[in-house]
C-alpha cells in the first residue's frame, strides 16, 4: 500500500504503509505523481488523502473493505460533492443522491481521501487525461469506468472521524465540461435549459466553451484482466437458498418455471409461492403442488387479496433458508443458474445480485458485470438478512416504481447491486391471466389526471434530489407532447402544469399515508 498526501494543489508527502518517505515529482501534478506511483507499484493500492486528514485515515478498515482489486473508494464528508447538486437536472440515476451514512454506490469521487488498485491506473493511464485539477481527474475515472466494471464508492469507514476540510466549488465551465466529456452533447443544451428555467441563470459562456472538449467514454479501456477474487471470508453454503414466486393466472407457464427449478444442478431448499385470486369464491388452480412429486419443499399460500408487493413481502416473511430468489411465475433458466449464481456471490463477496432478464424478442446489451441502477425483482439474489430491514412498499401496489423503490432501500442499507450477464434468465412476459381486475385507483376518477403516474412521483419524492425531479420534469414535458392530444403549446403547458401538480398531491398523500 502506498499513501500519497496532497493540499488539492500538489502533492506533499508519499509513503509506504510502513512510513517510508518515497520520492516524487513535485512539479507535476497530483493525477500525474498517482499514476507514477501506479507504474513504480504495480501490484499496490494507491491511497490518496488530504494533509488534514491524515490523522483521520482509518488504513486498517482499507484492508477489509478493498477485498479486490477492481473497486475504486473515496470520502467526502461535505454535504456539497465536487460537481454540485446541478449535475442532478440531467443524471436521474440512483448513484447521484449518496448516503453517507453507508457504503455506497457512485461515481461521486472525492479528493480528501480514497483507495484505487495500481491495475486500474495502468489501464487507464494513456486513456485519460491526468487532469491538473484532482477532483476532476477522480470524477471522471469512475465515470468512464463504472460502467465498464470498476466498482466505485462512497465509504465512510475510511475516516476516523468525520472532519469537514472547506472545498472549492466548481464553476459552471467545471460543470459544462464535465457533462461534455462524460454525457451525449445533447445533455450540455439540457442542463443548459435546466438552469435558464429553475434558476434563471444563462451561462452561455460556459455552455460554449465546453463543446471543445472531446468525450471521454473509451471503449478501448478493458478492465476484465483485472482478476476478480474476493478476500471476504465468508464461505457461501452452496445449499442454502430459497426461492420465491408470486403468481395470479399463469398456472402452465408456473409449472415450467418449476420444472426448471428442479433441474438445477444445485437445488433450492424452499420454493414459496404465493398465489392471487380476487374471486373470493375461488380456490387454488395448482393441483400440481401437490398431485406431483417435487424434489424441494414448496410452501403455497392462497391469497384473495392481490397485489405484487402484498404476495412478495408474503413469501419472504417465510424465508428460512441464506440467500433467496426473486423469481417470477413466467420465467426460464438453465440448470446451472443457482449454482453460477452463488459462486459469483461468493467470488465478489457481495450480498446482491441481478441477472441479465431480457425478453425473447430482446437482444441483450449490457455485456458486463457492472454496478446497475436497476434492480429486478424477478431476477434478483439476495441474502436474507437484509429482508429483516427492507421490505416491498405497499404505497406502490398497483402502480410503478416497487423494483426501483425496493433497491434503493437495498442501496440506503449499505448494499450494492452487481449486475451479471451471465447466467441469464428470460423473461417471457407472459399474458396475463383470465381472472386479474383492473385496480381501482385512489386517481382514477379525477378530471384531472395525474401525469405522471403518482407511484413514480412517490419514488421521486423518496429517493431524489429536487433537481433530478426538476430535470425529469423539463424532458417528461417534451416527451409526453407527441403522445397526447393537445397541440396547442400554450394550452399543453398549462395542462401540463395540472397534471404535474395532480401527481405530485396524490404522491405526498401516498407519501402520508392518507
Amino acid at each position: 500500500m502506498i499513501l500519497l498526501y496532497h493540499n488539492h494543489n500538489k502533492t506533499t508527502k508519499v509513503i509506504s504503509k510502513s512510513n517510508e518517505i518515497l520520492p516524487f515529482d513535485k512539479n507535476a501534478t497530483i493525477a500525474a505523481v498517482l499514476i507514477d506511483l501506479a507504474i513504480q507499484n504495480p501490484q499496490s493500492k494507491i491511497v490518496w488523502c488530504h494533509e488534514n486528514y491524515q490523522n483521520f485515515l482509518n488504513l486498517e478498515a482499507i484492508d477489509t473493505i478493498f477485498h479486490h482489486d477492481k473497486m475504486m473508494f473515496s470520502y467526502n464528508p461535505n454535504e456539497q460533492s465536487f460537481l454540485g447538486k446541478k449535475m442532478g437536472y440531467i443524471d436521474e440515476s440512483p448513484f447521484l443522491n449518496i448516503n453517507q451514512n453507508v457504503t455506497y454506490p457512485t461515481w461521486q469521487m472525492s479528493s480528501l481521501v480514497g483507495v484505487i488498485h495500481a491495475a486500474v491506473l495502468l489501464e487507464i493511464k494513456n486513456k485519460i487525461k491526468p487532469d491538473a485539477d484532482f477532483d476532476y481527474y477522480l470524477n471522471s475515472i469512475a465515470k468512464v469506468c463504472m460502467p465498464l466494471g470498476l466498482l466505485c464508492y462512497s465509504e465512510p469507514k475510511l475516516v476516523l472521524e468525520n472532519n469537514v476540510v472547506t472545498t472549492v466549488k466548481p464553476s459552471n465551465f467545471t460543470l459544462f465540461k464535465f457533462v461534455k466529456q462524460h454525457y451525449r452533447t445533447r445533455w450540455v443544451f439540457l442542463l443548459f435549459l435546466n438552469l435558464m428555467i429553475y434558476e434563471f441563470k444563462f451561462p452561455v459562456l460556459a455552455s460554449f466553451y465546453s463543446l471543445f472538449f472531446k468525450n471521454r467514454n473509451n471503449n478501448t479501456i478493458k478492465l476484465d484482466d483485472i482478476k476478480v477474487n474476493s478476500s471476504l471470508k465468508d464461505v457461501i453454503d452452496f445449499e442454502n437458498i430459497d426461492v420465491i414466486i408470486p403468481t395470479i393466472g399463469r398456472k402452465k407457464y408456473l409449472y415450467d418455471v418449476l420444472i426448471d427449478l428442479s433441474n438445477q444442478t444445485i437445488l433450492p431448499k424452499n420454493v414459496i409461492i404465493v398465489e392471487q385470486n380476487p374471486d373470493v369464491t375461488s380456490v387454488s388452480e395448482l393441483d400440481y403442488i401437490t398431485g406431483e412429486k417435487w424434489p424441494f419443499e414448496i410452501k403455497h399460500t392462497f391469497t384473495h387479496r392481490t397485489g405484487a408487493c402484498n404476495a412478495r413481502n408474503v413469501a419472504l416473511s417465510q424465508v428460512k433458508s441464506e440467500w433467496v430468489f426473486l423469481n417470477d411465475d413466467d420465467n426460464r433458466f438453465g440448470p446451472e443458474l443457482l449454482k453460477d449464481v452463488l459462486f459469483n456471490l461468493q467470488k465478489f463477496g457481495i450480498k446482491t445480485l441481478s441477472t441479465s432478464y431480457i425478453q425473447p424478442h430482446e437482444t441483450k446489451i449490457n455485456t458486463l458485470i457492472n454496478q446497475s441502477p436497476m434492480f429486478g425483482s424477478g431476477n434478483s439474489f439476495i441474502k436474507s438478512s437484509i429482508f429483516t430491514k427492507v421490505k416491498f412498499n405497499d404505497k406502490f401496489e398497483f402502480g410503478y416504481g416497487e423494483d426501483s423503490d425496493f433497491g434503493m432501500q437495498i442501496r440506503n442499507q449499505g448494499y450494492d447491486i452487481l449486475y451479471f450477464p451471465n447466467p441469464e434468465i428470460l423473461h417471457l412476459k407472459a399474458p396475463m391471466g383470465g381472472f386479474r381486475t383492473k385496480p381501482q385507483l385512489a386517481w382514477s376518477d379525477d378530471e384531472i389526471k395525474p401525469k405522471p403516474s403518482p407511484t413514480i412521483m412517490l419514488y421521486k419524492l423518496l429517493h431524489q434530489t429536487k433537481e433530478q425531479r426538476n430535470g425529469y420534469r423539463a424532458i417528461f414535458f417534451f416527451k409526453y407532447y407527441k403522445n397526447q392530444s393537445i397541440k396547442n403549446p400554450f394550452k399543453y403547458f398549462s395542462n401540463f402544469n395540472k397534471e404535474w401538480k395532480q401527481s405530485t398531491y396524490w404522491a405526498n398523500r401516498l407519501l402520508n399515508n392518507s
